[in-house]
C-alpha cells in the first residue's frame, strides 16, 4: 500500500513539472533585414489558434510549451517555423518576400496565390487604402490599377464615380462593373466606407470574369472587408478634420463693363436702380469643411473572428449648400462551430443624407455654376421685400436663390449583408451555402416656398415627395475541392445561384401651398403628379471552375456558367459564357535555374465570352408592355383606358462581349523591381439598343441586339524598392491605352448631350470612337463684318453653313491614363506623393457658350472684351448679336485640350515612436497631413477638367455616348486634411 502512494505522489509532482513546463512564457523580438521593429507581426501556436501579435516596439509574449511551434507571419514578409524547446526567448529576423507573387488574391468564389492567376486582375491592397483618406471606394481606385478608369462627373460631395475597366463597354446597357462585397453583389458602393475595406480585387479579362457571366462584361471589382486577426483585441481610431475650396476662379464683367456690353447690345433700363458690383462666385463658393471619425475593435481566438466598426463622416462643399453625411455600422463575425463546421455573417448598415445643387444647366433653368458666372454684377442678393433678386431684362433669378431658395434633400438606408455556412465533408472537398441581401430605402423631399423666388410664386409653392424601395437577394450553394498529388494541383469548383431583385417608387407633387410654414405636400391644393410604379428581375445560374498546376510552372483555369433572365425573351433566355486562361512560369523551368537576376518570370494568355444584362429601367424590354394614361370617346363620354406602350420582341438576348488577353509578369533583382504587361481585344456583340421601326407597327423604336463596339488596349504596371533600409523609396507606376471603336450599329448616328438649345454634341458612328464631338469648324471672325465664319463641307468660308456640313471636331477618349506613386520613409517619418492623369482628351467646354454668345443679357466672361466692334478689326470674339446664335453655333471653337495631370494627393506622417507609445499604453499613433488635388497642370481653361456633364445620368445611352462636356458642371476642390490614426 505504501509503494502505491508513493507512486501516485511521484506522477503527481511529474504531472504537476510537467504542466508547469507547458505553461512557460516565451518572448521576443522581431525586427526586419534592416533592423527595424516590426509591429503586428502574427505570432501563432502551430496546429492551434493560440498566438499573439508585436506590439509597436516590436515584442511579443505568450503562453507556450517546449513541444509547440511557433509561426511568425506578416504581410510582405517569408513565413518562418520555429521549435520552442527549452527556450524562453526567440527573436526573429524576418525575410523579405516578393509579395506580388505569394499574396493571396480574391478571385470570383475563392481565392488564389498570385502567382497561380492566369487571367488579367489588380489587386489594390490596405497599403493603398491607408496612404490618404478617403470617403468612396472609385477614389481609391483612380490611378492605381492598370486599365480602370475613375470618372469623376463632378466634384459635389454627394456625387458618385463612374468606373470603366478597359474602355466603355455598351451603348444602351451599362458599362459599370459588377461590384461584390463579400460574396453580394452590388451596383452601387457610395455608401461602402472604405476605412471597413481590406482588399480590393479588380477582374479586368473575361478569362477571370467568367466565373460571373451574364453580369462580367464590365469587369467585376471584389471588395472584401476587413477581418479579425490573431492575439488581443485591437482597438482602432481614426479621425480627420479639414477644408476644401475651388481650386479656380474665372473672370466675368464687372458691374461697368456690364453695363457697356448691354447699352451695346441695346438692353436699356435706369441703371441708378442696379447699381451693386457683386462678386458671384465669392457668394457661391464658400470654404467647405470635412470631418470623419471611425472606430473598430477586432480580434480572433480559436473559435471565433470578429470586426465591428461603427464611423460618421460629414462634407459640407466648397459651393453654397452642398452637402453630405453617412453613418456606418460594421459587423464581421465567424464562429468555428467544429473541425467540420464553420458559421459567419457580414452585415453592413449605413444611413446616407445629402443636399445637392443644381448644375449642369444654364441660368435661366436654375444652373448654380453657370448663374455664378452669368448672373449680371448689378444686383444684389435679395430684394428689399426678402425675395431673391433677378437679371434686370429677365426673370432668371440669382444663383443663390437656387442654393437657398427650397428645402430639398435625399435620404437613404440600406442594410447590405449576408450569412454563410462552410461544411468540410472531407479536408479537401468543401460545401458552402450562403444568402445575400441588399436593401434600400430612399426618400427625397423637395419644397418651394410660394414667396421668395418667382418661379415658386408663380406655383404658388412646389412639394415633392417621391420614395424607392429596392429589394435584392442572392442564394449560392458551391461545392470547391482542393488536392495536391505530388507535382499536380488540381481545385474544381460548381454551384448554382439564384437571385432576385423587385424595385417599387413612388411620387407626388403639388403645387399650391398658402404659406411656407409646412413644408410636406399634404399643404398642397393642387395635384401636379402622382404616380407607383413596381417591377422586379429574376436570374437563375450554374456554375464551374477548374483549376490546374504542374509543378507550380504550368497552370490553367477554365471557367464555365450558365445565366437565365427574365429581362430576355423566352426563346434566348440562357445565356453560356466559358472562359479559359494558361500560364507559363518560365522562371521554374530547368534551364532559369542559372539566371540569378530573374526571381519570376510568367507568361498569360486567356479567352472568353461574358455578358451584360444591365438594362436599368428597361426590366422588361422583351415584353409587349401595356401603358395606361389613354382615353377613349365612347358615347359621349371619354373613359380612361390603356394601350400597347412597347414592340414585343421574345428574340432578345444578352449584349456577348469576348476577350483575348496575352500578359506577362516579371521580377528582378531580388524582387526589388517587377513589371506587369496586357494587351486584351474585346468584342461587344448584340448590344442592345433601340432601333427606329415601320411606322405601321404602331411604335418609334423598338430594343433589339443590333450592332458592335470594340475596345483594345496595353496596360502596363512598375513597382520598384529604389532604396531599402533606413531610408526606404518605393514608386508604383501604371500608364494603360486603350482604343474604342463603333464598328456597327446598322449605319444609325446615335446623338446625345443637347447644351444651350444648340443641339446635340456627342456622337457616336460607325468606325469612330465613341462619343466623339460633332459641330461645325470654326474659321475664324470675319474682319469686316465680325461675324463668325464656318467650313462648308467643300472647304468655303461660309456665315450660314448647312446642316451636312458639320463634321466630328473632337475626341473625349484619352491617348492613355496613368498613375505614378512614390512612397518615401526614414525611421518614423512617411510621405507619400500620388500624381495622376490623363493625355490627348479634348473637352468640349460648352460653359462659354453661356458665356461668350453676347446673344442676351446674361454676364459674360472678360474674354468678350475682346469681340469685335469696327469694320476691320481682328480678332477672335465676334460681334455681340442679341437673339441670335448664329455666332456661338457648336464648333471647334469650344473645343479645347482636356489633357491634365494633377497632383491627386500629398501625405505626410509621422509615428509616435514606440518608446513614448509604451509609456501611454498604445500600441501605434500616427499623425497626418494630405492635400489633395494640389496642383493641376492643364490647358483647359474651364474650372477644371476632371468633369463630365452627363456622367451621373440615369440613362445608359447618355453616360455611355456623352464624355469630356462641361456646361456649368461641380468642380473638383482642393481639399487639406488633418488626421490621426491610433491603435491600442
Amino acid at each position: 500500500m505504501q509503494k502505491k502512494v508513493t507512486l501516485l505522489v511521484a506522477f503527481l509532482l511529474l504531472a504537476v513539472i510537467y504542466a508547469g513546463a507547458q505553461d512557460r512564457t516565451v518572448q521576443g523580438h522581431i525586427k526586419d533585414q534592416q533592423g527595424n521593429a516590426l509591429p503586428g507581426v502574427s505570432v501563432a501556436i502551430k496546429n492551434t489558434s493560440r498566438g499573439a501579435m508585436t506590439q509597436a516596439d516590436g515584442n511579443y509574449s505568450l503562453q507556450a510549451g517546449p513541444a509547440d511551434t511557433l509561426v511568425f507571419s506578416y504581410i510582405g514578409y517569408l513565413s518562418q517555423e520555429v521549435a520552442v524547446g527549452s527556450r524562453a526567448t526567440i527573436d526573429i529576423t524576418m525575410q523579405d518576400q516578393n509579395k506580388q507573387l505569394n499574396e493571396v488574391v480574391v478571385v470570383g468564389y475563392g481565392t488564389q496565390r498570385k502567382k497561380d492567376i492566369t487571367g488579367a486582375v489588380s489587386v489594390v491592397g490596405e497599403k493603398e487604402f491607408a496612404s490618404r483618406p478617403n470617403t468612396q471606394l472609385g477614389s481609391v481606385l483612380q490611378g492605381k490599377a492598370a486599365g480602370v478608369q475613375v470618372l469623376s462627373s463632378s466634384g459635389k460631395p454627394s456625387a458618385g464615380l463612374n468606373i470603366r475597366i478597359r474602355g466603355t463597354n455598351s451603348i444602351g446597357a451599362s458599362s459599370n462593373p459588377l461590384y461584390v462585397i463579400d460574396g453580394v453583389p452590388t451596383t452601387d458602393t457610395r455608401s461602402l466606407n472604405p476605412a471597413d475595406i481590406e482588399s480590393v480585387s479588380v477582374l479586368k479579362d473575361a478569362a477571370s470574369a467568367a466565373i460571373y457571366g451574364a453580369s462580367g462584361a464590365n469587369g467585376v471589382v471584389l471588395i472584401t472587408t476587413r477581418k479579425g486577426k490573431t492575439g488581443e483585441p485591437r482597438f482602432e481610431f481614426n479621425a480627420y478634420g479639414g477644408y476644401s475650396s475651388v481650386w479656380k476662379r474665372l473672370d466675368v464683367l464687372n458691374a461697368s463693363q456690364y453695363r457697356d456690353l448691354m447699352t451695346e447690345m441695346g438692353y436699356i433700363t435706369d441703371w441708378n436702380k442696379y447699381n451693386q458690383n457683386t462678386n458671384w462666385q465669392d457668394e457661391v463658393f464658400r470654404k467647405g469643411t470635412s470631418q470623419n471619425y471611425q472606430l473598430s475593435v477586432s480580434g480572433k481566438n480559436d473559435k471565433t473572428t470578429y470586426y465591428l466598426s461603427g464611423g460618421w463622416v460629414q462634407q459640407n462643399g466648397a459651393v453654397r449648400s452642398a452637402t453630405m453625411d453617412r453613418f456606418n455600422f460594421k459587423v464581421n463575425l465567424e464562429q468555428k462551430v467544429n473541425n467540420w463546421l464553420t458559421m459567419g455573417t457580414n452585415v453592413a448598415y449605413s444611413r446616407w443624407h445629402d443636399v445637392d445643387v443644381t448644375d449642369n444647366i444654364g441660368v435661366d433653368k436654375g444652373g448654380v455654376l453657370l448663374g455664378a458666372l452669368a448672373t449680371p454684377p448689378v444686383i444684389g442678393i435679395y430684394n428689399p421685400d426678402g425675395t431673391f433678386t433677378s437679371n434686370p431684362f429677365q426673370d432668371w433669378e440669382n444663383p443663390v436663390a437656387s442654393t437657398d431658395g427650397a428645402q430639398r434633400g435625399y435620404k437613404q438606408q440600406r442594410l447590405l449583408g449576408n450569412v454563410y455556412a462552410e461544411v468540410y465533408l472531407l479536408p479537401e472537398l468543401k460545401f458552402r451555402s450562403n444568402f445575400g441581401i441588399d436593401y434600400n430605402n430612399s426618400v427625397y423631399d423637395y419644397f418651394l416656398d410660394p414667396f421668395r423666388t418667382s418661379y415658386g410664386r408663380a406655383k404658388q409653392g412646389i412639394g415633392q415627395n417621391n420614395t424607392d424601395l429596392v429589394n435584392y437577394w442572392i442564394a449560392e450553394n458551391t461545392l470547391s475541392y482542393n488536392k495536391t498529388f505530388g507535382k499536380h494541383t488540381i481545385g474544381a469548383l460548381a454551384g448554382v445561384v439564384a437571385q432576385k431583385t423587385k424595385w417599387e417608387s413612388a411620387s407626388i407633387e403639388k403645387n399650391g401651398f398658402s404659406g411656407g410654414s409646412i413644408p410636406t405636400t399634404n399643404a398642397g391644393s393642387v395635384f401636379v403628379t402622382a404616380q407607383n410604379t413596381k417591377s422586379e428581375k429574376s436570374n437563375a445560374s450554374f456554375l464551374g471552375r477548374v483549376n490546374y498546376s504542374f509543378e507550380d510552372k504550368y497552370l490553367l483555369t477554365a471557367n464555365f456558367r450558365a445565366d437565365a433572365s427574365s429581362a430576355f425573351g423566352p426563346d434566348h433566355r440562357w445565356g453560356y459564357f466559358p472562359s479559359v486562361s494558361v500560364g507559363w512560369r518560365i522562371s521554374q523551368e530547368e534551364f532559369m535555374k542559372g539566371v540569378t537576376a530573374i526571381n519570376d518570370l510568367k507568361l498569360r494568355a486567356g479567352w472568353g465570352l461574358v455578358g451584360n444584362d444591365q438594362l436599368g429601367d428597361r426590366r422588361y424590354a422583351w415584353l409587349g408592355l401595356v401603358g395606361s394614361g389613354s382615353n377613349y370617346p365612347i358615347g359621349g363620354v371619354v373613359l380612361p383606358g390603356n394601350s400597347p406602350s412597347s414592340f414585343e420582341n421574345r428574340n432578345l438576348k444578352w449584349e456577348a462581349t469576348e476577350q483575348y488577353n496575352v500578359g506577362v509578369d516579371v521580377a528582378v533583382l531580388d524582387s526589388r523591381l517587377s513589371f506587369s504587361a496586357d494587351a486584351y481585344v474585346k468584342n461587344t456583340s448584340d448590344l442592345l439598343l433601340n432601333v427606329p421601326v415601320p411606322k405601321s407597327t404602331g411604335f418609334d423604336v423598338s430594343t433589339q441586339n443590333i450592332g458592335k463596339i470594340q475596345n483594345k488596349g496595353l496596360e502596363f504596371l512598375v513597382s520598384s524598392r529604389n532604396f531599402v533600409g533606413e531610408f526606404q523609396w518605393e514608386t508604383d507606376f501604371n500608364i494603360s491605352f486603350n482604343r474604342n471603336k463603333v464598328v456597327d450599329i446598322v449605319g444609325q448616328d446615335i446623338f446625345n448631350a443637347n447644351v444651350a438649345n444648340r443641339g446635340s454634341i456627342s456622337l457616336a458612328r460607325e468606325g469612330e470612337p465613341l462619343g466623339v464631338f460633332y459641330g461645325y469648324v470654326a474659321a475664324g471672325v470675319d474682319p469686316e463684318t465680325g461675324n463668325m465664319q464656318y467650313l462648308d463641307k467643300t472647304g468655303k468660308k461660309t456665315f450660314m453653313p448647312a446642316a451636312d456640313d458639320r463634321r466630328i471636331i473632337g475626341d473625349p477618349n484619352p491617348d492613355f491614363i496613368y498613375g505614378l506613386t512614390n512612397n518615401f520613409s526614414y525611421k518614423n517619418i512617411h510621405l507619400s506623393i500620388f500624381l495622376q492623369g490623363s493625355q490627348g482628351n479634348d473637352m468640349f467646354n460648352a460653359s462659354r457658350i453661356e458665356t461668350e454668345s453676347m446673344i442676351d443679357p446674361r454676364n459674360q466672361s472678360t474674354a468678350v472684351l475682346r469681340r469685335w466692334k469696327t469694320a476691320g478689326q481682328v480678332t477672335d470674339i465676334p460681334k455681340a448679336t442679341p437673339n441670335n446664335s448664329d455666332n456661338s453655333r457648336i464648333s471647334t471653337r469650344y473645343v479645347e485640350n482636356g489633357s491634365y495631370m494633377r497632383v491627386k494627393s500629398a501625405t505626410l506622417s509621422y509615428d509616435l515612436p514606440a518608446s513614448l507609445l509604451n509609456r501611454i499604453k498604445l500600441q501605434r499613433l500616427r499623425v497626418y497631413v494630405t492635400g489633395e488635388n494640389l496642383f493641376t497642370f492643364t490647358k483647359y481653361t474651364g474650372f477644371d477638367p476632371e468633369v463630365n456633364y452627363l456622367g451621373n445620368s440615369t440613362n445608359a445611352t447618355e453616360a455611355n455616348t456623352s464624355m469630356g462636356v462641361d456646361f456649368g458642371t461641380y468642380p473638383q476642390t482642393r481639399n487639406l486634411i488633418v488626421g490621426l490614426n491610433v491603435s491600442f
